[in-house]
Formats: structure tokens, sequence, C-alpha cells
């Protein structure tokens, strides 16, 4: 066994060794964890740590805040919850203010008929999208650290919400409402949507206030791309009634894909042709106008604005030709002048719309993060996930007291504030800018709009979540399990509803990282020659192996799931099971064990954590081994498997000496004790 270094001459733990050269001297000590921390000064292993060092973040802000009645710790306090405190006086006002005056003019222009448009998605009268186009965003730019990132109305968010809406404020079966039943039921309608936008950002509050940025790691890539493809069908679906003038009732709950898709057909003889026309001739100019905003992006000083002249051309040609009262065409009516007033949302719908609140700020946020993080690195500055929950949640609960639904950073206005130019938050005030001056002065030009036109704005606007399918045979070839669980999500989206895919994605998710940690095996280790480098005996000749010698590494953590696994793995490769030489191993044919196993490695450098059912299955593994008269060695578990195992009670079947800080440690003394007869 050549390949051994120091095998020959092994010093004991009290000799005098170089470790300089641990790899080329022949007199390397194998270090145990005692041994190490005498030489290095490592701290002794804590029972638990203390809360303020596992959460370092939170008891920095709660001590930064509890210091905040002095004029310093106030000033650290505004410091660390406005980001412009920071990034303004670095504001390079000659090169940036021009490029973000012409992104938040471009943004804001598009904003109004895509707000208009998604309100009518959301079941409340097309000025409250006008209203979720300006607080939400006004909010953002004091608060958020996404710079390049733009908010406002999401048509995944309107569409969830509008679901709510429909279900708790549900259209009357009388046909026709009088002017005065109409306002009552739109009121209705909008202290719904505004209760479920402050329902969802008092979540994203609560979530700041125990820093639980974190969560959106478990809304993965596939899980967020499926469902918005999925929602973007959804909205296309809904919206074909208001394509081809039909007065359908919006269908909730699962299957209501289906069951609008059905409605529509049953009742297509009695469609309006006028806004069919109408429908055909806006979608002929819109989906070009995107295609060539997004093939000549380079070459564009800005892209085409094709909603805006469409909502001109649509409103001009109503009004000239009096559609809405010659071919009754739907049209959007008079938008209210001024801001709404300040009126806090009927707070005794929050039970009743808790478990749509919950999902919507899970996707805002999901959604909003992954956003400002892709950005981020593009453009090399980092975000605050944390943060970014504090500005998500303040602009969905305060912008709620002025009657908007939920809100989020959208990909298609960010993208496009992004290719016009647009650098920092303050392109966020140039938009608000623009609707303000909608919402206070230019709303009469709107009374004409077909609202055929907002929903042809509406599907148009899906068009990248559509095209996120063209990924699926990438995804197929990078990660099986991956494509799974996008097809899962996408799936569960398209035939029950937006909000129960949702759920069925992150449970689908989550149990396929389970049931990887379960599919592990154990791996037998050899050693490469003349090296001290461990790597796997399957596949390979040309690795020594030592007889009655097992190194094995269980690179997966060990917790009550895969507990079992483990025990199984274990016994096969020491020949533990009952029935003597003849073993079985867990997924093959049954084997003979060669020669009786003396000494064990177990590398456990992959175990990244340890519960107290695993823990206590390495106790008793180290029992039988003892009582089979089999030395077992633990090599490279971290700090808090290793203090795990102590808490269960390893000590009291091992020795300190049994415990080394790496595999090759452990093999040299492994071989050192089979070379003595031990």
């Amino acid at each position: 066994m050549s390949g051994i270094q120091g095998a020959g001459t092994y010093p004991g733990p009290g000799d005098t060794s170089d470790l300089k050269y641990p790899l080329g001297t022949r007199l390397r000590e194998a270090l145990t964890e005692d041994r190490f921390h005498q030489l290095f000064g490592s701290e002794e292993l804590e029972p638990e740590r203390p809360v303020e060092r596992r959460f370092p973040r939170l008891c920095g802000l709660w001590r930064l805040r509890a210091r905040s009645c002095s004029r310093t710790g106030a000033w650290r306090l505004l410091l660390a919850l406005l980001p412009p405190l920071h990034w303004l006086p670095h504001y390079r006002w000659r090169a940036w203010l021009l490029g973000d005056a012409v992104a938040g003019v471009t943004v804001g222009i598009v904003h109004v008929p895509q707000g208009m448009a998604f309100a009518l998605l959301t079941s409340v009268p097309p000025v409250f999208g006008l209203y979720t186009s300006f607080f939400p965003v006004l909010i953002y730019s004091l608060l958020g650290t996404g710079r390049h990132l733009s908010t406002g109305t999401f048509a995944i968010l309107s569409l969830m919400t509008g679901s709510a809406v429909e279900r708790l404020v549900p259209e009357p079966l009388v046909g026709n409402l009088s002017g005065i039943e109409r306002e009552q039921l739109d009121a209705q309608r909008v202290g719904v949507a505004a209760a479920v936008a402050f329902g969802s950002g008092a979540l994203m509050l609560g979530m700041f206030a125990l820093q639980l940025g974190i969560l959106s790691t478990f809304l993965s890539e596939p899980v967020v791309k499926a469902l918005t493809s999925g929602a973007a069908l959804h909205v296309l679906v809904s919206q074909l009634p208001s394509l081809l003038g039909l007065s359908l009732p919006r269908q909730i709950g699962c299957f209501s894909l289906f069951k609008t898709l059905a409605g529509v057909l049953t009742a297509l003889p009695r469609s309006n042709p006028a806004e069919l026309t109408i429908s055909a001739l806006s979608l002929a100019l819109l989906v070009p106008v995107k295609e060539l905003n997004v093939r000549f992006r380079d070459r564009l000083p800005t892209p085409i604005p094709g909603e805006v002249v469409m909502v001109l051309l649509a409103s001009v040609l109503c009004f000239t030709s009096s559609l809405d009262t010659r071919y009754n065409v739907q049209i959007v009516g008079l938008l209210p002048g001024g801001l709404p007033q300040p009126l806090l949302p009927n707070l005794a719908e929050l039970p009743r719309i808790l478990a749509d609140s919950l999902p919507i700020a899970l996707v805002t946020f999901a959604v909003s993060a992954s956003l400002a993080s892709i950005y981020a690195d593009k453009y090399s500055y980092t975000i605050d996930s944390n943060q970014e929950l504090l500005a998500h949640g303040a602009s969905n609960l305060i912008s709620s007291l002025f009657s908007c639904f939920p809100n989020s950073a959208t990909l298609a206005t960010t993208s496009l504030l992004v290719d016009a130019g647009g650098k920092t938050q303050l392109a966020g005030l140039f938009s608000c800018i623009v609707v303000l001056s909608v919402l206070l002065w230019l709303g009469p030009f709107f009374y004409y709009l077909p609202k055929a036109v907002l929903a042809c704005i509406n599907i148009s606007s899906m068009r990248q979540m559509f095209f996120q399918m063209q990924e699926l045979p990438q995804l197929w070839r990078i990660s099986h399990m991956d494509f799974a669980v996008w097809m899962v999500t996408w799936v569960a989206v398209v035939t029950l509803s937006v909000d129960l895919g949702l759920a069925v994605g992150v449970v689908f998710s989550m149990m396929t990282v389970v049931c990887r940690t379960q599919r592990v095996q154990c791996l037998a280790l050899g050693q490469a020659e003349g090296t001290e480098l461990y790597r796997p005996l399957k596949g390979s000749h040309k690795l020594l192996q030592v007889p009655g010698l097992c190194i094995l590494s269980y690179p997966t953590p060990l917790y009550f799931g895969t507990r079992g696994q483990f025990r199984r793995n274990l016994e096969w490769h020491l020949g533990l099971e009952e029935g003597g030489t003849e073993t079985s191993k867990p997924d093959g044919p049954t084997v003979a064990v060669a020669e009786p196993v003396r000494v064990v490695v177990l590398d456990f450098s992959g175990v990244t954590f340890a519960d107290a059912a695993g823990a206590r299955e390495v106790v008793q593994l180290a029992s039988r081994c003892r009582d089979a008269r089999i030395h077992l060695l633990l090599a490279q578990c971290n700090a808090s498997v290793l203090g795990m195992l102590t808490r269960a009670g390893l000590l009291d079947r091992v020795t300190p000496d049994q415990l080394f800080v790496s595999v090759q440690d452990a093999a040299a003394h492994a071989l050192g004790s089979l070379l003595r007869g031990q």
C-alpha cells in the first residue's frame, strides 16, 4: 500500500511532527479533532449558539432600533431604511438624469393604458389601475433597493385579486343594474381589492420584521416561470369575452379556465362584430410593434409605445364614429379627476381574504426579488432582500389606503425602463409625474376608449410569459427533475387555479428535494496511488483498497427521512446484517463479503446537518460496530453535526481519538492500526 503517506512510521498523538508540508513529509501527524484544537487554537464546541450569534442581522437591526432614540441612532435608522440617502449623494446628475427622465416618462406613458387594462382584470373600474400605477411606484422609489426595477400593476396579481373579488362580491344574477347599483357594486369590489392589498402588505411587513427574506428561495425558478406561464393562459382566456363583446359572468375556482372556454364557445353566436373588429385591429398593431421593439432593441433610441398609439387611435375612432351608441361598444367612460381620499380598508374582510393575501404576498416578493437580482447581477450592485420586503410591503399597505389593489415589479415595464436608459430609482418619480398628469388633467381624453382595446393590451403584455415555454427543451437537457417541477406546476395552475397551482408547485418542489436526499447511496472510497486523494471505487479500477479497511462517504443530510437508508447502506457495506457473511445490497442481488471489515472510516463532509433521529442512528451504529469488533472512525464532521452527535451520546461509545479532521488523517491512522494488528 505504497500510496498512503506516512503509513510506515506513524507518530503517536504526543510525538512531534512536521506540519509545514503535510502532503510531502513522511512523518505527517494524523490530526484528530482534539489535536487540531490544541495545535491551532480552535474554539471548543458550544452546546448551542446564543440567539444573537444565530441571527446576527436580526439582532443587529433590533439593536439599531433600540438606539434610535438618540439623534445619531435616528440617523442610522434612516440610513438603514431609506436607500436614497445612500445613493442620492453619489448621483451623477449630468450622466444619469436625462436617461432617468426619458425612461421614467416612457414607462409612465405605458403605465396609463396598462393600469386601466389590469384594473378590468381585477374587476374594479379603470381609474383604480391609475391609482395603483402612481402610489406604489412613488413609495418603492423611496424604499426599494432595485435601481432598475419598475413596479406597478401586474397581470398575475390582478388575476389572483380579481378571483378573490369575484368570489366575495359576485356579479348579481340580474342582468342590467342601475347607475346607483353599479356604483355600490364597484365600491364593494374596490374595498375587497384594497383589503387584499392591505393584507398582503401587512404579511410582507411581518416577514420584514422577522427578517424572512430568505423565504423567497422556496419559490424556485421552475416554479415561478411555470406559475407565470400558466397564469398568462388564464389571463388570455379571461379576456376572450371582452374581445368578443360578450357579457359573461367571470368563472372562479378550480377548472375556471375550461368553464370560461365553454361559456365563450356557447355564447359565440352572440358576439359583437364591432368589438371583434376592434380587437382584431388592436392585436394586429400591438403584437408586431412588440416584436419590433424586441428585435431592434439596440437600434431604437426608445421603444415604440404601441399601447399609447392604439389607445389614441381607438379613442378617436370611437368618438368620431359613435361606436358606443350605434354598435353598443363598451367604453371606459368618465375617469374621476384628482387623487382619492385616504380610506382605511374594511378590516372585517381580512379573515376572509387571508387565504388570498398569503399567495399574493409570496408571488409579489418572489417575482420582484428575482427581477431585482437579475438586473443587480447584470449591472454589478447588490440588493437587500429584507429591504425589498419592507419596500413592497409598505407600497402595498400604504397604497391600499388610497383604494389601490396589489402591485409588484413587472418584467415588461422593467425591461422597458432598462432599454430606455434608466439608471436609478429616480426614473420612478418621472413615471409618477406622467400618471399624475393623467389623473389631474388628461383623464377626460380616455372617455371613449373601448374596453376591448384594454383587453388586447392585457393579452399582448403576456408575450414574454408565453415565450418562457421555449426554455423547456433546454431545461429537459439540464435537469429532468426541474423539468418535472415546471410541468407539474404549470398543469396545476392551468387546471386548478393560480393559488392552488402555486401551492402544488411549492410542495412538489420540496418533495423532489427530499426524494433526492433519500436516493443517495454510501460511496466506498479508494486511494489514488501516490497521493492522499480518495475517490469513489465505483467505475474505477486504478484505486487502491486495503483489505479489512472500509472508507465510506455519505453525501447527504442525516435526518429522520434518510436514517433508514443510512442504516441499510452501512449494514450492507460492513456486513452487520443478520445471516452471517451473506448480505444483500439494498438495490441489488445477494453477494458475499470477501473479508470481514476491521476498520471503517465514515466521511461526513457531505452531511450538512443532522437531526436527533439521525444522530441517534450514528450512536447506535457506533454501539453495533463496537460489539462486532469493528473500529469506527469519523472524519470531517462540521461543527453543528459534531455537536449534535455529542449531545446524542456519541462520546459514550467512541473516544475523542476516533474523530479526525479529514479522511486522509483517519485513513492513515486506520492503516497504522491494521499494520500493528490492533
